[in-house]
């Protein structure tokens, strides 16, 4: 009898994970509706301002001594790593770490803005890692504001020509069941424009006002700007995406569970009776 209590004591143990993951799954795609539709959104205008920059940096004399894409000749890189606050989410934060250790074998000279708790906690533990700041609260209210705070910080250390160029490692949301782990150059900012053979050249042209030089400066920041923020909201989605089907793959894995163990319990009771009834028999044919 005491195989059958450790059984339903976990056969109640798991039944209650089941609950707890099923009810982590709802949160995360009642999450994920919202942070969805904030990257569709932000995706079209982030690609048509970059398009603008893009153009306007075609001229040269505007683009031959900008701070922002000039190449700068120090030997190291930042890197930033873009992970979540919490776990239970799969592999998201486990891929963005891996990738950041690629990008830091290829750059070698490094130091680290680390954006979300678990990249926090992983290169703090290590001290062959520099972390020069932690931006840790980023997730607990996602807003245009303080992002930019952060994204003026990262350009002012750009600017002192500290570092040789800044990348950001983060997840790319495909799907609720796809996210891409990428590497993105966010500094020195990329003018050339990328050429479609399926498309003709067009060039357009802009009417600028008051002048190049002073739309270029405004231009410039803003589309770093958009950029990082863009970066975050990729993020966000698919962290939530990516925890949605890791409880929705444990949910499933517990039921399967629960199925083997009340499998495994009817046979172990019937085995008792069987047994109890031999004893009677016994017993009996004794007397």
């Amino acid at each position: 009898m005491a195989n059958l209590k450790d059984i339903r004591t976990r056969i109640s143990s798991t039944e209650s994970t089941k609950q707890i993951t099923s009810a982590m799954k709802l949160v995360s795609a009642a999450k994920l509706r919202k942070a969805q539709n904030s990257i569709l959104k932000m995706r079209p205008y982030s690609g048509k301002l970059n398009q603008i920059m893009k153009d306007l940096s075609s001229d040269t004399s505007l683009t031959k001594d900008n701070p922002f894409t000039k190449e700068i000749s120090a030997e190291k890189s930042l890197i930033i790593p873009i992970t979540s606050n919490r776990g239970l989410c799969g592999a998201f934060n486990s891929n963005v770490l891996k990738k950041t250790a690629i990008v830091q074998s290829e750059v070698e000279n490094a130091d680290y803005f680390t954006i979300g708790r678990k990249a926090s906690e992983h290169f703090n533990k290590r001290t062959q890692f520099s972390v020069i700041e932690s931006f840790d609260d980023v997730w607990d209210n996602i807003s245009w504001d303080y992002i930019s705070e952060i994204a003026d910080k990262i350009i002012e250390h750009y600017k002192s020509e500290k570092y040789s160029k800044v990348i950001l490692v983060y997840n790319q949301f495909k799907s609720a069941a796809t996210q891409f782990v990428i590497s993105e150059s966010f500094l020195p900012l990329q003018t050339e424009v990328e050429s479609d053979d399926n498309k003709e050249n067009e060039e357009i042209e802009y009417i600028l006002e008051p002048s190049k030089e002073l739309i270029m400066s405004e231009l410039i920041p803003k589309s770093l700007k958009t950029q990082f923020y863009k970066a975050i909201l990729e993020s966000n989605a698919a962290e939530h995406a990516a925890r949605m089907t890791a409880m929705h793959q444990a949910t499933d894995n517990a039921t399967e569970l629960i199925k083997d163990l009340k499998l495994s319990y009817n046979k172990a009771r019937q085995a008792a009776i069987t047994n109890e009834i031999i004893e009677i028999v016994s017993g009996a044919n004794a007397l």
